[in-house]
C-alpha cells in the first residue's frame, strides 16, 4: 500500500475570555484516507493549560497518511473485457487513405484494428498476431494480394483466418482467382464500411463456430 507522511502542525491559540478550538493544518489532505489520530489532534483532545493572549505552539507532529486504492466500478470493468475479447481485423492496402477509413470505422464498431501497407508485412502480420478477419487488397507493392493469400492459406497457423478480397479490380477472372486462391469473399471498390462490416461480422460468426486445430 502506497504511504505519504505529511506534517500537520497544531496550534492554540487561546484569550482571556474564551478559548478557540485547536486548528490543525496539513499540506495534503485532498484524496487520502485520515486516520482518527488526526481527526482527535483537529477536534481539541488536547485543551490549553491557561488562558493567555500569547500564542502557544504545540510541536509538530508526522503522521502516516493512507493513500485510498482508486474505485474499479462494474461497469469499467465489463468494458475494458468487451475490447480484449472484440474481434481482431487486419486491413491490408496500400493506400494509406482506405487504411484509415475501414480502420477508424471498425473502431467506431467495437473491433479491433491493425493494418499493413503491403502484402508481405500483412503475412507477417497475420502470422504474429493472428487475427480473426484479414481484409486484403490485391494490386499492391513488394507482395500483391494473390500472393499473400496463398502463403497465410498454406500456412497452418493461418490458413483458417477468413478473407475478404477488398479491390478496385472488378474482372470476373480476377475475382474467380482471388476465390480459388483461398479468398472468402470478394468486394470491389468502392465499398461502403457498413457493407464491409457486415460482411467482416458474418465471417467472424462463421468461423467462431468451427473447431480451431492447427497444424491439420
Amino acid at each position: 500500500m502506497n504511504q505519504t507522511r505529511v506534517h500537520v502542525t497544531l496550534r492554540m491559540r487561546c484569550t482571556s475570555q474564551m478559548p478557540q478550538r485547536p486548528t490543525a493544518h496539513a499540506s495534503v489532505l485532498e484524496d487520502y484516507w485520515i486516520g482518527p489520530t488526526l481527526v482527535s489532534l483537529a477536534y481539541g483532545s488536547a485543551s490549553p493549560h491557561e488562558h493567555t493572549n500569547q500564542r502557544r505552539s504545540v510541536p509538530t507532529r508526522s503522521l502516516t497518511l493512507r493513500r485510498r486504492r482508486p474505485t474499479i466500478t462494474h461497469h469499467q470493468t465489463s468494458t475494458s473485457r468487451a475490447l480484449r475479447q472484440a474481434p481482431l481485423v487486419l486491413i491490408v492496402d496500400d493506400s494509406a487513405d482506405t487504411r484509415e477509413l475501414y480502420t477508424e470505422y471498425l473502431t467506431s464498431r467495437r473491433f479491433r484494428v491493425v493494418s499493413a501497407a503491403d502484402g508481405n508485412a500483412g503475412v507477417l502480420t497475420a502470422l504474429g498476431l493472428r487475427p480473426d478477419v484479414i481484409v486484403m487488397d490485391l494490386a499492391m507493392p513488394v507482395l500483391n494480394g494473390t500472393k499473400a493469400i496463398a502463403r497465410l492459406k498454406t500456412d497452418p497457423r493461418t490458413r483458417r483466418v477468413p478473407i475478404i478480397v477488398l479491390t478496385g479490380y472488378a474482372f470476373r477472372a480476377i475475382q474467380e482467382g482471388a476465390l480459388e486462391t483461398g479468398a472468402d469473399v470478394f468486394l470491389t471498390k468502392p465499398c461502403l464500411p457498413e457493407e464491409l462490416e457486415g460482411q467482416v461480422r458474418k465471417l467472424f460468426d462463421v468461423s467462431r463456430r468451427k473447431p480451431t486445430r492447427v497444424g491439420f
